[in-house]
């Protein structure tokens, strides 16, 4: 489940900008990197998360037993990115971290991670918006090796068609509930500090932004369009199907009971992401796959497109033999198709996606609704956005006046990013 908490991205105050990290992407780096990792030798230390380990030590000790070295694949089940970021300033920390790519701009900041070293051929390998997402300052930082996008997860045995628009949906989801056949219209996780990650498809529908891009395509933290007229126009789009409106969206469905509301089968209409499946199949829920519906007339629905990736720690004790597992290793597709075995999310690397997609119709699914999407912001600035315009979310959801409100939390997070 992706749940998005306040200061998920800002940890330990911001040590000096690691700028001048060197590193380059041409075709020379990769076998010097091999070279010098031969010669090094040693441990290799990774961290990845409990679902991730189980997956990834078989291959790690393969990449041992090939280089001489010993390689011990470490599960931190809480806090990753903040246990990281605390134990390569003490010196401690991994060689190699698994993580997700809106970490990246953080530990930029905060020089614990170094750029990596792919050849061009190998990054071609990879989904376009993957090696986007990790590209940073104009470096690539980490190698992506999964996808992952919200979509519109319905019960096709209360809903066969997929809605067109929000409207539709709601129309469906109201007479659902007029039929005594559901209890929500839709399935939308806010809870009380609402949730930025969930909403952000229907705010970019209404006209809303984040963030403006400067001339090289990068999210600009100076253009802040929290606060701006768009946002106070799409919060009052929002607010029409809130609590005091046409009630699909409310603050009572959580990232605890969202999904749990859907395979229960008390709601047609779930938006989440690929980790849902697992539990509408065990819920034995006839289900389909759609892009989530905007609203009409307005523009197309953009969820965040977020990668997981596998990054080289700058403070790391074997950097060399980090590099090579990094940039020739996780780059194999056998690696990425056991990790999409240990969680379904669409593999980053067109080989890997190849190998899984045809026993998977959920894939090309998930893909689909997400090949519109934005990369979700990894720019230190967004730490300051999750808290601030999530609770203006919830507090417009439950009938707060969205212009004053939305406003309000412009000047918050303006307040934070200065």
């Amino acid at each position: 489940m992706r749940i998005r908490t306040a200061g998920v991205v800002a940890v330990l105050g911001l040590a000096l900008a690691a700028s001048g990290c060197g590193g380059s992407d041409d075709d020379s780096s990769a076998p010097a990197a091999k070279e010098s990792a031969g010669a090094t030798g040693g441990k290799l230390v990774i961290w990845a998360d409990d679902k991730r380990t189980a997956a990834l030590k078989p291959f790690a000790e393969k990449f041992g037993q090939e280089n001489g070295v010993t390689v011990e694949v470490q599960a931190v089940s809480k806090d990753l990115q903040t246990n990281f970021v605390t134990a390569s300033q003490q010196g401690s920390g991994p060689d190699v971290v698994v993580g997700a790519h809106d970490w990246i701009g953080n530990l930029v900041q905060n020089g614990a991670i170094d750029p990596v070293q792919l050849a061009a051929d190998q990054k071609s390998g990879f989904n376009e918006t993957a090696v986007k997402a990790v590209t940073f300052n104009g470096q690539l930082y980490g190698v992506p090796y999964a996808m992952e996008n919200l979509a519109l997860i319905r019960n096709t045995e209360l809903a066969p068609e997929a809605p067109k628009t929000i409207e539709d949906l709601v129309a469906a989801g109201k007479k659902l509930k007029a039929d005594k056949k559901a209890s929500e219209i839709l399935c939308l996780q806010s809870g009380q500090n609402g949730d930025a990650y969930h909403i952000y498809p229907l705010y970019t529908s209404a006209g809303g932004y984040l963030f403006g891009t400067a001339a090289n395509g990068d999210y600009d933290p100076k253009d802040l369009g929290v606060g701006k007229p768009e946002s106070i126009a799409a919060f009052q789009k929002i607010a029409k199907l809130g609590e005091k409106g046409e009630g699909a969206l409310k603050r009572s469905i959580t990232p605890e009971n969202s999904i749990a509301t859907f395979t229960g089968k008390k709601c047609a209409f779930l938006v989440s992401g690929p980790w849902a499946i697992a539990d509408a199949k065990k819920a034995n829920i006839s289900y389909d796959i759609s892009p989530v519906p905007g609203f009409a007339g307005g523009s197309q629905a953009q969820p965040f497109v977020g990668v997981q990736a596998f990054y080289v720690a700058a403070k790391g004790k074997n950097k060399a033999l980090a590099q090579e597992f990094v940039a020739n290793y996780t780059t194999k597709p056998e690696l990425a198709v056991a990790l999409y075995n240990a969680e379904p999310r669409p593999p980053a690397l067109t080989a890997a996606l190849d190998q899984v997609k045809g026993s998977d119709p959920d894939l090309a699914k998930f893909t689909e609704a997400g090949k519109n999407g934005q990369v979700l912001p990894a720019i230190p600035a967004m730490a300051a956005i999750w808290d601030p315009f999530g609770k203006a979310e919830a507090a417009i959801i439950g009938g707060a006046d969205p212009a004053k409100t939305i406003t309000a939390a412009g000047k918050t997070i303006s307040g934070q990013i200065k």
